[in-house]
């Protein structure tokens, strides 16, 4: 039982280096010329995931935990074969009276930018026992872009630890909002963090109205951390690697790629460099390869073959380009393909050395199947059965 322990713990921390889509080179098979890139497989399964999300003042410990951990969740969702598409997005949630009722981020694909507000968020407010959670499952199945597509796996993940109020009479009640939920396709799963007995028969009700899962987690999360000594190499690398991207478009397009460059400015200068190693590997995986890259991605593009780089106006392409002769401008990008290959290499056989390491550290201690990362990964790899998703062939490290 041990060693199932620590293989699936494992899972979800260490960052593995697996380069799920090949290195851009001018040497892949062209299609016909196009301005309009592909940049996942029509008939990928999708995931979304929204995590409703209790900040008051007791909840700081978990909340830490989802800011650490968040890039671990989604590399884990991301090892599902066949890879699927994967959008997350958050609901956090006060009380009336606090700074906020609630606050949202819309699901998305674009998981730097919602990494960036998650790191706003502070525990605070709260006081008088129970939260506005009837206000914030209504907002997670009614405010979300989720996808109509069947091959979808949708699930709200709601984590708190204090009871709904049940006495606003504008509420809408949570039984009627998980009856909704459930004819819309979305599994609403509780997370009860500490102990509160009234937390936990509201949680468990919650979920058994929904089919869902109810499980409960120390107050800090009890997620599972490990620092290894190649995290700050990995971290400055990822920096590098997203130095690389040269996004073109419109006007508008390129004010939106400039708001995701801004993001990942902003994890990579305050958040810690086990979370960004961990970000790392989920940029390379076939998952968050659209993390990565974003929308209108020039050099991923042009070197693929994709798109030829003639097709594309002068005034959409980077200001200094704009300046270069044809052939400078595909040097230029061709170089920078190369770059970026060296470094995927680079971090590539430093994760190996990363996840031997944490390897070796579990094995030496006892680890927790409560911790919020573990159960989360069961209940996915449960749930996401039914629409085509298995996570028996995931790395088991």
């Amino acid at each position: 039982m041990k060693s199932k322990s620590i293989a699936l713990t494992v899972l979800l921390t260490t960052t593995v280096a697996v380069l799920a889509y090949p290195h851009a080179t001018p040497s892949h098979p062209q299609p016909a010329p196009s301005t309009t890139p592909v940049h996942a497989t029509q008939q990928a399964p999708k995931v979304e995931v929204v995590f409703a999300l209790d900040t008051t003042g007791s909840m700081s410990g978990l909340i830490q935990a989802a800011k650490d951990n968040i890039w671990s969740i989604a590399h884990t969702m991301a090892s599902a074969q066949p890879a699927p598409e994967l959008r997350m997005g958050l609901v956090a949630y006060r009380d009336r009276g606090d700074a906020y009722v609630t606050r949202i981020i819309d699901l998305s694909d674009d998981l730097d930018s919602m990494y960036a507000q998650l790191m706003d968020f502070q525990a605070a407010g709260g006081g008088d026992g129970p939260e506005a959670v009837n206000q914030a499952l209504q907002d997670a199945v009614h405010r979300m872009s989720w996808s109509e597509d069947q091959n979808t796996y949708r699930v709200i993940f709601l984590v708190g630890d204090a009871p709904p109020h049940t006495d606003y009479q504008d509420d809408v009640q949570y039984p009627v909002t998980l009856a909704q939920a459930a004819n819309r396709g979305i599994v609403i799963n509780a997370i009860q963090a500490g102990t509160d007995p009234s937390t936990r028969r509201a949680w468990q009700r919650i979920a058994r109205l929904n089919q869902g899962e109810y499980f409960q987690v120390a107050q800090s999360g009890n997620a599972v951390a490990v620092a290894t000594p190649f995290d700050d190499k990995i971290a400055k690398l990822s920096k590098d690697l997203d130095d690389t991207r040269v996004f073109y478009g419109a006007e508008e397009e390129r004010e939106a790629q400039q708001k995701k460059v801004q993001a990942s400015a902003k994890l990579h200068a305050e958040s810690s460099s086990a979370s960004r190693a961990r970000r790392a590997a989920f940029n390379e995986s076939a998952a968050g390869r659209k993390n990565f890259l974003g929308d209108k991605e020039l050099v991923d593009d042009v070197a693929s073959g994709r798109v030829e780089l003639e097709a594309i106006a002068p005034a959409e392409l980077p200001a200094a380009m704009q300046a270069m002769q044809a052939p400078e401008r595909k040097a230029a990008i061709m170089a920078t393909a190369k770059q970026r290959a060296a470094l995927r290499d680079e971090i590539e056989a430093l994760n190996r050395q990363r996840k031997d390491f944490i390897e070796d550290t579990l094995a030496k201690t006892e680890t927790d199947e409560d911790s919020l990362d573990y159960r989360i990964f069961e209940t996915v790899r449960d749930q996401a059965a039914p629409v085509g998703l298995s996570f028996e062939a995931a790395p088991s490290y």
